[in-house]
C-alpha cells in the first residue's frame, strides 16, 4: 500500500478537489493529479470519475475513504500520544519499594503526583530490600524507593533525600519503656521483625555482631511492617523500627522507647535507579516531586 498515494486521496476527499489538497499539502496541482492517478493504477481500483471539472467518488472510493479516516485518525492518536509521552503526561512508571516508604511516604507522594498527572499510570510493588534492588536491575521497576541503612549496590544510582533515627519500641507496660538501658540487656528480650532480605532486620543482625552479642532472638516473622507493630501494641516483644513508623504511636502512649546506651543509629530514605540510565519523561517528573516532597521533611 502507497500510503503517499492514500494520503493525498484522502486529502482531495478530505478539502473538496485536487487544487485545495494542493494548496494545504504545498504541493503543485499536477503533481496531485499524477500521485493519485498513480495510486489507482497501483490499487487497480478507480477513485474518481469526473462530472464536468468536478471529481466524483465511486463506491469503491466512498469505502476506501473511510478507512482512510480511521487510519489517519489513528496516525494522529499515535502522534498525541508520542507527544504526551515526551512531555511526561502520559506513560507506565513501575516503582517498587520497601515497606518503610511504601506504607508511609508513597501513598501521599503519588496522591499528589496524579493530581497533576492523572493520565500516567503508576504500578507499586512493595517487598523487602533485596527484592527492590533485584526488580530493579531485573528491568521489572523503572524506579526503587527504599528506607534503610544507606547500603550501596552494584548498578544502582542513589539518590538520599532524607534520614531518621531507629529506635527500639516496646509496649508501655513494658519493664524497660522509657528507660536507658545496655544493648545486651536489649537483645535478651524477644523481637517481631520481618522477614529475612529486611534492610531493617540485617542492620539489627549486624549490630550485635560488631558488639559481639548473639543474633536477636526472632520470637515472630510477619512479612509486612504494620503486622509487626501490630504484634508489639498487643503487648508482646519488642521492635527495631524507623522513628518515622512509631512516632505518633509513642507520642500517643500506645508504644514506649527504649533509650540503648551508645546506639545512634539512623534511617536512608532514597530513591534508587539503574546508573547511567535516563528515566522516561513521567518518571522524571515522578522524582522531581518525590524530593520536593522529601525535602519538606528535613
Amino acid at each position: 500500500m502507497n500510503l503517499h498515494g492514500l494520503r493525498l486521496f484522502h486529502a482531495i476527499v478530505r478539502y473538496g478537489g485536487v487544487t485545495r489538497a494542493a494548496e494545504e499539502l504545498n504541493i503543485s496541482q499536477p503533481a496531485v493529479s499524477s500521485q493519485v492517478k498513480k495510486f489507482e493504477r497501483e490499487l487497480g481500483i478507480q477513485l474518481f470519475v469526473s462530472e464536468g471539472r468536478r471529481l466524483v467518488l465511486t463506491d469503491a472510493g466512498i469505502q476506501l475513504t473511510g478507512y482512510a479516516e480511521r487510519l489517519f485518525m489513528l496516525e494522529q492518536d499515535v502522534e498525541n500520544f508520542v507527544q504526551d509521552f515526551r512531555e511526561g503526561k502520559k506513560g507506565l512508571i513501575r516503582l517498587t519499594a520497601t515497606y518503610l516508604p511504601s506504607n508511609f511516604l508513597l501513598p501521599g507522594w503519588i496522591a499528589r503526583f496524579k493530581q497533576m498527572h492523572e493520565d500516567v499510570e503508576i504500578v507499586v510493588s512493595t517487598t523487602n530490600t533485596r527484592m527492590a534492588f533485584d526488580q530493579l536491575l531485573r528491568y521489572e521497576a523503572e524506579i526503587a524507593v527504599y528506607g534503610g541503612s544507606g547500603i550501596t549496590h552494584a548498578g544502582v544510582q542513589w539518590d538520599e533525600l532524607f534520614d531518621d533515627e531507629m529506635w527500639f519500641v516496646v509496649h508501655p507496660d513494658h519493664p524497660y519503656a522509657g528507660k536507658e538501658i545496655e544493648l545486651h540487656e536489649m537483645m535478651a528480650e524477644p523481637f517481631i521483625m520481618r522477614e529475612e532480605g529486611s534492610a531493617t532486620r540485617e542492620r539489627l543482625v549486624s549490630l550485635c555482631t560488631t558488639n559481639n552479642l548473639a543474633a536477636p532472638r526472632i520470637a515472630l516473622q510477619f512479612n509486612g511492617l504494620n503486622e509487626t507493630i501490630s504484634a508489639v501494641k498487643a503487648g508482646y516483644g519488642a521492635n527495631f523500627i524507623s522513628s518515622l513508623v512509631v512516632n505518633e504511636d509513642v507520642q500517643q502512649g500506645r508504644l514506649a522507647r527504649v533509650f540503648v546506651r551508645g546506639v545512634q543509629l539512623r534511617n536512608t530514605v532514597a530513591v534508587c535507579t539503574r546508573a547511567g540510565e535516563v528515566l522516561s519523561p513521567a518518571a522524571q517528573h515522578l522524582v522531581k516531586l518525590i524530593r520536593q516532597e522529601a525535602a519538606l521533611m528535613k
